[in-house]
């Protein structure tokens, strides 16, 4: 493929890697110059990476303020000092023979708005450090508890110890954090046995290939002509964001990163985060991410793409 395409790859990861591997492995196999995630996902995790290839990185930091779904298994009886199943083992009971309405109950006082403690042994950094490089070396470090909003929480299926459901929830939220709390609710402790991601900012399992699959691509010499209706495009990778044509004259504005106010723009009604808006050319080639300020009726930069 050409090493200066643009746009999102949408990968179903497979247990056992890490999403930096997955980065190095779709850049290598597409010929990009540049690939990043948005999103980690642990390494015994599963399910959808998004990968931005080059200028499309930019649009990472949107991607990953979105909404999340997920499969997950919870283990009850057993707590790890992960919280999920590649921890040791900290705690253990055998007193787990609730009824359904009380585990019910139990996922019921999670839904919501929740305050949730980091995992030691998380991605966050202290003093650039990851978090659980440190508490491998005995150093562990606790972040502040935040807030975080569970949209929705089913259960699918209930054959003590496990307890399998759905979760959808806003970004930062920590499934193995909400199956340890959900344990320690119930009085027995619990783990995050399985995880698989089944959507993140909009981007599903539908919309995802494999490395395997990338890989027999690549050796059948197909690579381009499959994923040229594959890679989201730039203009298309931001869909809750609205969007605007804008002519030659602005457009030169734009890409000179020149101010631009009300008199150059109208601003969109959007209910989007922050006023967001797209500006695309006639050919929805994607200038610019803009925020607008209502207070001073202007517009700043997020981000400016070259054409």
């Amino acid at each position: 493929m050409r090493p200066d395409i643009n746009g999102l790859i949408i990968i179903d990861k497979h247990a056992g890697i890490t999403s930096a591997k997955v980065v190095a492995i779709v850049k290598r196999l597409c010929g990009a110059r540049k690939v990043g995630h948005a999103g980690t996902l642990d390494p015994f995790a599963t399910g959808v990476l998004i990968c931005c290839m080059n200028q499309a990185t930019k649009l990472a930091t949107f991607l990953l303020r979105g909404n999340k779904k997920y499969f997950a298994v919870l283990h009850l009886g057993i707590e790890t000092d992960t919280q999920d199943s590649t921890g040791n083992i900290i705690s253990t009971s055998d007193k787990i023979e609730f009824s359904k309405e009380t585990i019910k109950e139990a996922f019921d006082t999670f839904k919501g708005s929740v305050e949730q403690f980091p995992p030691v042994y998380s991605a966050l950094k202290h003093k650039g450090v990851p978090l659980h490089k440190l508490a491998r070396k005995g150093k562990a470090v606790s972040k502040p508890s935040r807030m975080v909003n569970i949209l929705c929480i089913e259960i699918k299926q209930i054959k003590l110890p496990l307890i399998h459901f759905e979760i959808t929830c806003t970004a930062g939220t920590y499934v193995r954090t909400l199956c340890a709390d959900i344990g320690k609710h119930l009085g027995c402790g619990g783990h995050l046995k399985e995880l698989r991601r089944l959507e993140s900012s909009g981007y599903g399992i539908e919309d995802s290939l494999t490395l395997a699959e990338l890989e027999s691509l690549k050796k059948s010499g197909n690579i381009e002509e499959y994923l040229a209706d594959r890679i989201v495009g730039m203009a298309d990778a931001l869909p809750d964001i609205p969007e605007v044509i804008v002519d030659g004259f602005l457009e030169k504005k734009i890409l000179n990163g020149n101010p631009i106010t009300n008199k150059d723009l109208v601003p969109v009604e959007t209910t989007n985060r922050k006023s967001l808006m797209k500006a695309v050319d006639s050919n929805r080639n994607l200038l610019s991410v803009l925020r607008y300020d209502k207070l001073f009726e202007k517009y700043t930069y997020c981000c400016v793409f070259q054409q």
